[in-house]
């Protein structure tokens, strides 16, 4: 079970947003300085979201992308989501050094181009559903679709995507435990990876994904608990390790 810490990016500055508003941005400092402090403290993968990417459609933090991906330096694999709308975009990053970049609103509205990029980046693709109640949202999460998650996951499983990063959006960074219901349910449908986001607080939340690694939940990532200091992400890291010895 891999603890995956967050950087989300706003305006150049690592940041988290309650249910992804915008307006209620915390801003925690440089994004290479907390890159370097998760490395330091045993990550063995980041995940990036271009915040202002995502609404404007096109990447818009890239300096504290090439910052962060200078301070790894590739000792372990960097993904990012946001604002990635074509395959340029995609070749562009991964040239530069990350390992795995997320689609989330542009595969729901443009599935063709989820196909394209799958093909043409095999293995480097990811798919980030964020949902409530079970629909899928796009957007930014401002728009919640008649989309059953469930149902998008497997044609994008077809698809050739190496993981899914399922987010409970009525959870998200509202430290109220991870959906772990609705996580596995997902994970129980697919063959590939299902990595859960949204929710996730203390230690409790990390041995209850660690119960249900079995089922395919691979991974999750940590947002507000680790820079609020509800959760220790070393200490989270080394449980799930133990755990699953």
């Amino acid at each position: 079970m891999l603890i995956i810490p967050a950087i989300d990016l706003k305006d150049g500055q690592c940041v988290r947003l309650k249910q992804g508003e915008m307006n209620s941005a915390d801003v925690f400092g440089d994004p290479a300085e907390m890159a370097e402090r998760w490395l330091e403290a045993g990550a063995r993968r980041l995940h990036l979201v271009d915040l202002n990417g995502a609404f404007a459609g096109k990447p818009k933090n890239l300096d504290a992308v090439r910052s962060i991906l200078s301070v790894v330096d590739g000792e372990i694999p960097v993904q990012l989501g946001g604002g990635i709308r074509d395959l340029e975009t995609i070749e562009r990053y991964l040239e530069a050094g990350l390992r795995y970049v997320i689609i989330g609103t542009a595969a729901i509205k443009n599935p063709g181009f989820l196909h394209e990029a799958c093909d043409a980046f095999p293995g480097s693709v990811i798919v980030g559903l964020d949902a409530k109640d079970g629909k899928v949202a796009t957007d930014g999460w401002s728009k919640v679709t008649g989309h059953d998650v469930v149902d998008l996951a497997r044609r994008f499983e077809d698809y050739g995507v190496e993981s899914v990063i399922y987010t409970d959006i009525g959870r998200d960074g509202m430290l109220s435990g991870v959906n772990i219901d609705a996580t596995v349910k997902l994970a129980r449908e697919l063959t590939i990876p299902v990595i859960a986001s949204g929710g996730l607080t203390n230690l409790d939340d990390v041995s209850a994904l660690c119960d249900v690694e079995g089922e395919g939940v691979s991974g999750v990532i940590a947002g507000r608990s680790i820079y609020e200091g509800t959760l220790d992400f070393a200490a989270a890291q080394n449980m799930a390790d133990e755990r699953n010895a």
